[in-house]
């Protein structure tokens, strides 16, 4: 295997959001989950992901675990890496954004890397060195109250320059409306005055597609799916890809069970749930139950068994903020959140048991809590189901499975029976 580009990923569901613009740019891509065993069998592909849970895990962590996703990728043949950040660069002064750019870009060699979370596709451009919701600063859209990383600051080049060892540079959108050779010699003016990082400016996807042409050129690069879009698509343009690499990445019905989890509290996944109870059954669990023992996950799966047969079940854990605010108040943050994924990702497994092949799972902890406990390696990456999230198909399982692991606030309404009309 000779790899395009290699992806480090902080989060499960941020690097299917990623594989999936990868795949609908043209490039044969799979998502491994965490960083591969040397005996895992991969078929041959343009780009591969590697997620890992190191957004909010301690600095020194994050970085030893991304630069041995670093090693591995580089050493199946990789040129450039790219380090997948959220579009909303969750983070806090003390990183973890800023320790792995400096890691990564040193082991590269490189003397400066681009940063830029945006995406215009999904509402996140970057102006001046500030990231907007919308038409939003950051700092003053709903998005800024994230429980683990609260995101206080627009301006990206302060953000960014109190995580990082050295100072932080700004490639305004000017620069960038001149295209990707004006773009690299404002990298090499911003190294030469000792800066590591460079904040790009991005508002269409076009501002895009030059990073990414600047961004190749180089080892190392950050930034969310917008960036890798524009790297797909110098990559694309130099004639790696396939025409369907969609497609060809989900062939055949696996058949089965299919089951629904959702543990995401985001005004979306609660829409979603609602609309789900039109079209298959809906269990809402107890959550305080959760935290008093096992009774409340045996009795969802009771619930489930029998119904299973007739079709689709969702089970929710999802509930409203003020609910969850309360329980955290009873229970405490870490400990209320940790009982809640725990408990669907023992119902995952268990549903597995009982024959469930086709499963969606809304919530990223919860995605992340689920795939680790069915021990699951790695996916390759089908059609889109909904804006970042593709449908997974498992890759060196002995049993087939397909997946789809969201975000709280991806897809419209209708989510869970899209994702299941796509899952044969």
């Amino acid at each position: 295997m000779s790899l395009a580009l290699g992806c480090v990923a902080d989060d499960y569901t941020g690097a299917s959001d990623l594989a999936n613009t990868l795949t609908k740019a043209g490039l044969r891509t799979v998502q491994t989950i965490g960083i591969p065993a040397d005996d895992l069998s991969l078929p041959e592909v343009d780009a591969v992901v590697v997620a890992l849970k190191s957004r909010s895990i301690p600095a020194e962590q994050a970085v030893a675990r991304s630069r041995e996703a670093e090693a591995w990728l580089r050493g199946r043949g990789a040129g450039h890496i790219l380090f997948k950040v959220c579009s909303t660069f969750d983070s806090t002064d003390a990183g973890n954004i800023g320790p792995v750019l400096d890691a990564l870009r040193e082991d590269a060699g490189e003397a400066i890397a681009l940063v830029t979370p945006a995406f215009p596709e999904t509402g996140r451009s970057v102006y001046q060195g500030h990231l907007f919701v919308g038409a939003t600063p950051l700092n003053e859209s709903p998005l800024k109250d994230h429980p683990l990383n609260p995101m206080r600051d627009s301006n990206l080049v302060r953000v960014l320059a109190r995580q990082s060892r050295k100072p932080v540079g700004l490639i305004d959108v000017a620069t960038v409306a001149q295209g990707a050779d004006a773009v690299a010699r404002r990298l090499d003016a911003l190294a030469a005055e000792g800066n590591g990082g460079a904040i790009a400016d991005a508002i269409f996807d076009s501002d895009l597609e030059v990073l990414g042409r600047a961004a190749l050129a180089r080892k190392v690069s950050v930034g969310a799916s917008g960036l890798g879009l524009g790297l797909a698509r110098a990559l694309v343009a130099q004639g790696r890809g396939a025409t369907d690499a969609a497609g060809s990445a989900v062939a055949g019905a696996v058949g089965g069970h299919a089951a629904c989890l959702a543990g995401s509290c985001s005004q979306a996944t609660l829409g979603q749930i609602e609309a789900a109870e039109a079209i298959m059954p809906v269990l809402r669990l107890d959550t305080e139950k959760l935290l008093d023992g096992d009774a409340e996950v045996e009795a969802a799966l009771a619930w489930a068994t029998e119904r299973l047969a007739s079709g689709p079940v969702l089970i929710a854990s999802s509930a409203s903020p003020d609910a969850v605010r309360a329980l955290q108040g009873r229970h405490g943050t870490e400990r209320a959140g940790h009982a809640i994924e725990s408990a669907l990702a023992r119902i995952a497994s268990a549903l597995v048991a009982r024959g469930v092949r086709r499963l969606v799972v809304a919530g990223g902890e919860t995605s992340g809590a689920v795939v680790d406990h069915l021990g699951l390696r790695a996916f390759l990456v089908g059609p889109e189901i909904a804006a970042g999230v593709p449908v997974l198909r498992t890759a060196g399982a002995a049993e087939p499975m397909l997946l789809a692991l969201k975000s709280g606030n991806f897809g419209g309404r209708d989510f869970f029976a899209r994702a299941l009309d796509l899952m044969p």
